[in-house]
């Protein structure tokens, strides 16, 4: 019996090389893979970009509203007690950030952090019989007692150079602390009264409201 190989019956022995190399096709499978990722990452930092911009615009606008809802009211109640309306602002958003809910460590209450002592001072002053600590938390009622006492104080000071550094001290450290901060006795100017103000806290709170003020009047809109 005649046994034939693989190679007498016509049958190619086959090398590695002649088969089509599988490297060409896993590099464009990975290039396209690449790519796909890379363009599910672009749409990620899109959403993500989108969605920041979208939650600052939202605390923005939030901001705005705030900051403006009372426009009104400081603008009648302002003329009524004569004070600049952005001076009044520029107070509130000092005191309580526009908050008519804010409550001071002392006990002040709302938009002017106005005391209850305070109030009651505003109350004879213009014969309100129905005062009350709470009726602070009416927003017209504590910005009316917040500016009545800030005129009150700008006219004691009206003769300096500039009354109203002293006034905001006197609104928020109290008469007594104002007169001790005079190195010049009557004569004491507006800057050299700030620099002679002893707390630190009071400082930064008569620059602040001078600093908000002198932007609201650059803007000149309240």
């Amino acid at each position: 019996m005649q046994v034939f190989g693989i190679g007498q019956i016509g049958v190619e022995r086959l090398s590695p090389s002649s088969f089509p190399s599988s490297q060409p096709i896993i590099g464009r499978m990975a290039r396209r893979k690449a790519l796909a990722l890379a363009r599910i990452g672009n749409w990620l930092a899109l959403v993500l970009v989108v969605g920041a911009v979208g939650s600052a615009s939202i605390v923005y606008l939030r901001w705005i509203y705030r900051e403006q809802r009372y426009n009104k009211l400081i603008e009648q109640v302002a003329a009524a007690y004569d004070v600049d309306k952005l001076l009044v602002k520029a107070v509130i958003k000092r005191e309580s950030q526009f908050d008519p809910f804010a409550y001071g460590t002392h006990g002040e209450i709302g938009l002017m952090q106005v005391t209850e002592g305070a109030g009651s001072e505003w109350a004879r002053a213009t014969g309100r019989r129905d005062f009350g600590r709470d009726l602070l938390w009416d927003e017209r009622t504590n910005i009316e007692a917040g500016t009545w006492y800030l005129a009150r104080a700008l006219r004691r000071w009206h003769d300096r150079d500039n009354p109203i550094p002293f006034a905001l001290a006197e609104y928020n450290a109290g008469l007594g602390n104002a007169l001790r901060w005079l190195p010049n006795g009557r004569d004491t100017t507006a800057s050299q009264f700030i620099d002679a103000i002893s707390f630190p806290s009071t400082r930064r709170y008569v620059e602040t409201i001078l600093e908000s003020y002198g932007a609201y009047k650059a803007e000149g809109i309240l």
